[in-house]
């Protein structure tokens, strides 16, 4: 008998109060190795699928195509620790503070429940990432009985780990780094009928990574953005994306939104993860790509409607960004039939 027996894994209303926000998630399929749960509000949905690790620790796959997040937590608990790692997309954290963390590809952030969080959006409308829940006093127990099982050198004690990195009940932030790529790489690509050894494994060389005091240091020192900017800089994106037609110097923005240029650039890179006019160009570019898909307006009038009065340069642009000239793109991907009906 290893113990373990007797303790228990995370318990799902546990796991859906704290870590998925109650009510907001819909359980789609329960099963003893494998939970599939649903969250739907007006701007999306998004797909979180659950396993137990340990007893104590979960393992979520977080697919999201929604703006806006979930309301905040109930009741949280200073034992609960959250660990997100970023795949692809971007994702904004508000805490009760009315301060923000925003994550981008890469990037891993380590979270006690204690520290409040108010909302959560997701700016690009899509994320996709893994999240680690650990019940800290179960999952401590756990890996001491582990580790004398095994060997010294793989304890990691979680309550000093979150005494450091959390802090003041604060929220560590690691910028994306080779050393954090190796561990989540392979996560996600895990052998499904290697899993559930696989996922003990790399969770172990996660809680070791860490546990080393050096890890704090490399913390994102300058984490939080102020919330009142965050919204002012949200403003300006969705006055762009509303004026898709007509090309806005940052000059001429930063006076209407009486926002300080300098402030204004970098505001909006923290948020959104990219510069306005990278974003920008991008938007006119997929906005673009949807009108030659589903409608039959000539490439001049798309060009148009996406702020250039250049064909050519639109044509040029377009190429770069999807490999294909309009015309071509339209012949390859077009969703209308011939009798004029958008195809499904």
């Amino acid at each position: 008998m290893t113990g373990l027996e007797h303790v228990r894994f995370a318990d799902e209303e546990l796991i859906k109060t704290q870590v998925l926000q109650g009510e907001a998630a819909q359980t789609i399929i329960r099963g003893e190795n494998c939970s599939v749960y649903k969250m739907e509000n007006e701007t999306g949905e998004g797909v979180i699928t659950r396993y137990p690790v340990f007893p104590g620790i979960e393992l979520l796959y977080d697919d999201i195509h929604m703006s806006c997040g979930v309301a905040h937590r109930e009741d949280p608990r200073a034992d609960l620790l959250e660990i997100n790692h970023c795949r692809t997309g971007r994702f904004e954290c508000e805490f009760s503070d009315g301060r923000a963390v925003y994550l981008g590809e890469g990037d891993l952030a380590v979270n006690v429940m204690t520290n409040r969080t108010r909302e959560t959006w997701f700016p690009l409308s899509h994320y996709h990432g893994i999240t680690i829940a650990v019940d800290i006093p179960v999952a401590d127990r756990v890996l001491r009985q582990v580790s004398e099982a095994l060997g010294e050198g793989l304890y990691c004690d979680l309550f000093a780990m979150r005494d450091r990195l959390c802090a003041h009940n604060s929220c560590f932030v690691m910028r994306a780094a080779d050393s954090i790529q190796h561990i989540f790489s392979e996560l996600y690509h895990a052998p499904e009928d290697l899993r559930a050894g696989y996922f003990k494994l790399k969770v172990m060389e996660l809680f070791l990574f860490l546990g080393s005091p050096e890890i704090t240091a490399q913390g994102e020192s300058r984490l939080y953005v102020d919330r009142s900017q965050a919204e002012q800089i949200k403003s300006v994106r969705q006055y762009l994306i509303e004026h898709l037609d007509r090309r806005i110097t940052l000059q001429t923005l930063s006076q209407t939104f009486s926002f300080p240029l300098t402030s204004m650039k970098k505001c909006f890179k923290e948020v959104y993860g990219t510069t306005i006019n990278a974003y920008l160009q991008a938007y006119r570019m997929h906005t673009a790509a949807g009108l030659l898909r589903e409608t039959r307006l000539d490439v001049t009038e798309i060009a148009g409607k996406v702020g250039y009065q250049n064909a050519s340069k639109f044509s040029e642009v377009f190429r770069q960004h999807t490999g294909h000239t309009p015309t071509e793109y339209r012949k390859t991907f077009c969703l209308i039939g011939a009798d004029g009906v958008l195809r499904e």
